[in-house]
């Protein structure tokens, strides 16, 4: 009989133990995702769709996205080349970030006031998408 009781409390404790994992509610997934965008124009408005339907796709988590703009790339973010200066700001606004390299500025050309004001920068952009890389973000390449 005390076997048989111990046996009881004993299954009991176990059940409310395996019981306790699945009453927590489950932490949203905080997704990091950076993009290199090293493409001219015709890959543009693709990449904006992909952050864009991403974005949709895993909601309501949280969503970091970097855009990292460097060689053919750069003018996406250049006000006077960009076709699609209203999107990036959506995009901007809506917490997605936009950093041009200053090694691609450096070599065609551009100055700080040629960006989209709301563009970042950063000292080499294949440099930030390693760093982004080591620090857990995923990674898309864009275009060709």
């Amino acid at each position: 009989m005390k076997k048989t009781f111990l046996t009881a409390v004993g299954l009991a404790l176990a059940l409310a133990l395996a019981a306790i994992p699945q009453a927590t509610t489950a932490k949203a997934k905080h997704h990091r995702v950076v993009f290199e965008v090293n493409s001219g124009p015709e890959a543009w408005d693709q990449v904006m769709g992909n952050i864009e339907n991403m974005r949709k796709a895993f909601a309501p988590e949280p969503v970091d996205v970097e855009v990292v703009c460097f060689g053919k790339g750069l003018e996406l973010i250049v006000t006077a080349k960009t076709p699609a200066a209203d999107r990036l700001k959506a995009l901007n606004d809506s917490g997605v970030k936009l950093v041009a390299c200053q090694n691609s500025m450096r070599k065609r050309k551009v100055v700080t006031a040629d960006l989209l004001p709301f563009a970042g920068q950063v000292d080499s952009g294949v440099a930030e998408v390693v760093r982004k890389e080591e620090d857990g973000w995923s990674y898309l390449k864009s275009g060709e």
